[in-house]
């Protein structure tokens, strides 16, 4: 293994051991713009230089005294570029979601006291010069792109000299495993966002580990894609560990490009949340029910017979012959529209639907799901590619270097290099989530077979009915959301009689299902309160209430038009639903559920 103990320390080991001409990529100007290891290293190097004349880094280590600089943007090279500027001379670097709302962002730039913002695009731009007069600390403010209101990035490097570089290198020296090396503001479905402070330990750590454990081999030709937010603590640590592997990275251009770049870049592996993977399914899906005749039948047989796949058992050399036509005829075209090229996908941030991962990883696009929050940097568990490493439906194995318990009353403790130093000025919400070094996930779990990890619920979102009897919504949410027709739901009942839901319908799928029904309707709004429609979501729920016990069962539901999204407010970065604001945006439509 190499030795390493700061996150700097890996592109020192790249340059090193297998320097490439694409470490890094980007789109500029519609082209792919190639960024070299050793092209990378002295613009990290030209940029720790130039902060260092500004008068940032280098002061004595301790998290009061460390300069902190923010960073808003969506994903690009210039993005890790930056980050181990910050790291080689000791700055913390704060990154933060592009769609933070105004007053979030004011609250993290002054509660980290924050001197530089280094951000791309016009729009944050806006934002950030909106909340300048209102951050004391802030003295400058560096765009990525050309913009007017900030100096472009590259203002910042200079020519470097010998004694520049012997300065940088004894700034370097001085910085030690334990120091903080970000900060990383959650946003938190509930009240205002904590710093999680992450040491070079707790990161490193967990990069070693999780190569270690699931394994990320050294691969000099991969590629991968990169289009999960940076500023979540998964992505980056995955590019720690593409950075010690050999692999590239070439960023996607939005979430909205991501079918193109795939089919560009040809990735051997990226990282997703499940949201995404079921729209990529339900696009597959869609352009299934457009086939006819043969092509549909067969379609339909590839498909039933992904449903019955099972990694972990031997399903016979008839099935097997069959599944290897089915590849062959039909889910060749599923691995072409992502490339082509792909080994496997990593996903977590949320639990991804069974299903999703059996039916893939039938079609020779395994995925692996893992689980741990920021404040373990963040990996407790992941499925593993070796034998016997994966169970659909868990999170895995707990990776090597994590010691995990599990409460009385189910929640997941976690104990080991990564966890985390603390929250930031916060040491009484620290002291309520780290109890003796143990890190209290506030995750409620189970272990299948004695090793697997499955996570059952949050414990902040099991709520009782008024009969006293816990509900988790999750489980109940994912199963439903199996069936085409419904795109989101959300399950309420706190302190209530029964279960109740609010569900986004697929508007598609419905528009489809309508006109063969030959009903019209001119608007959303419309078709959700026709009489047929509610009767179609009325039996397809009862379907799905016979998984549940009693208690468990929907019992009345409100339709709504429009799908929940990040700008509207009602997920969080990562696409989880923030629960509070839509039980308080759509309270009329609950009401009616109890009324």
């Amino acid at each position: 293994m190499n030795d390493h103990s700061r996150i700097f320390d890996f592109l020192q080991y790249q340059l090193d051991t297998f320097p490439k001409a694409d470490m890094l990529a980007g789109k500029e100007n519609g082209s792919w713009k190639l960024y070299s290891t050793a092209e990378v290293k002295s613009l990290v190097d030209r940029l720790s230089v130039g902060l260092i004349k500004l008068g940032l880094g280098g002061k004595d280590m301790t998290i009061a005294n460390q300069d902190k600089i923010a960073l808003v943007s969506k994903n690009r090279p210039e993005w890790l570029i930056l980050d181990l500027a910050c790291q080689q001379i000791g700055a913390a670097l704060c990154p933060i979601y592009p769609t933070t709302n105004i007053n979030e962002l004011e609250f993290i730039f002054n509660d980290a006291t924050v001197k530089l913002a280094f951000l791309s695009g016009d729009d944050i731009l806006s934002k950030v010069s909106s909340i300048r007069s209102r951050v004391p600390s802030l003295q400058d403010i560096y765009s990525f792109d050309e913009a007017e209101g900030a100096s472009h990035w590259t203002t910042i490097l200079g020519p470097v000299d010998y004694t520049d570089l012997l300065r940088l290198e004894k700034i370097k020296q001085s910085i030690l495993a334990e120091h903080c090396a970000t900060i990383i503001y959650t946003s938190g479905t509930t009240g205002t966002p904590k710093g999680v402070m992450l040491s070079h330990r707790n990161i490193v750590s967990n990069v070693l580990n999780s190569k270690k454990s699931f394994p990320f081999e050294d691969n000099i030709t991969a590629r991968a894609l990169s289009f999960l937010p940076l500023n979540h603590i998964f992505e980056r640590m995955v590019s720690y560990i593409y950075i010690d592997s050999g692999i590239s990275i070439y960023y996607a251009e939005s979430l909205d490009t991501i079918a193109e770049n795939l089919k560009e870049v040809k990735p051997n592996l990226f990282c997703t949340v499940p949201r995404l993977l079921e729209k990529v399914y339900e696009k597959i899906m869609a352009k299934g029910t457009e086939l006819t005749g043969v092509k549909r039948k067969l379609f339909d047989w590839a498909v039933t017979l992904g449903n019955q796949y099972d990694n972990r058992s031997n399903m016979g050399s008839w099935y097997n012959m069959k599944l290897a036509l089915a590849n062959k005829l039909v889910f060749s075209k599923w691995r072409e529209g992502l490339g082509n090229n792909v080994e496997f996908i990593v996903t977590g941030g949320a639990a991804c639907q069974v299903r999703l991962i059996r039916i893939f990883t039938a079609a020779k696009i395994p995925i692996y799901e893992g689980y741990g929050p920021t404040e373990n940097s963040p990996v407790i568990s992941v499925n593993c590619q070796r034998k016997g490493g994966t169970k659909f439906g868990t999170v895995g194995l707990v990776i090597e270097g994590q010691q995990v318990k599990l409460e009385p009353d189910g929640e997941i403790c976690v104990k080991g290099p990564s966890v985390m130093m603390g929250y930031y000025k916060r040491p009484d919400l620290t002291a309520e989530t780290i109890i003796d070094g143990w890190l209290h996930t506030g995750d409620i779990g189970i272990f299948e077979d004695g090793q697997y990890l499955k996570i059952t619920d949050r414990k902040k979102e099991l709520f009782k009915t008024s009969g006293g009897k816990y509900v988790a919504p999750q489980p109940i949410e994912n199963k439903m959301k199996e069936s085409p027709f419904v795109e989101q739901m959300m399950i309420v009942g706190a302190e209530q009689k029964f279960v109740g839901a609010l569900i986004v319908p697929s508007i598609p799928n419905l528009k489809e299902w309508m006109r063969q029904q030959q009903i019209s309707f001119t608007s959303n709004e419309e078709a959700i309160h026709h009489p047929a429609v509610l009767d179609l979501y009325r039996k397809l729920i009862d379907s799905f209430n016979e998984f549940f016990n009693h208690v468990e069962q929907v019992k009345r539901f409100e339709l709504l038009p429009n799908e929940w999204t990040i700008d509207s407010g009602e997920l969080t970065p990562t696409l989880k639903l923030k629960r509070k604001v839509i039980m308080e945006k759509y309270k009329d439509a609950i009401e009616r559920i109890y009324r």
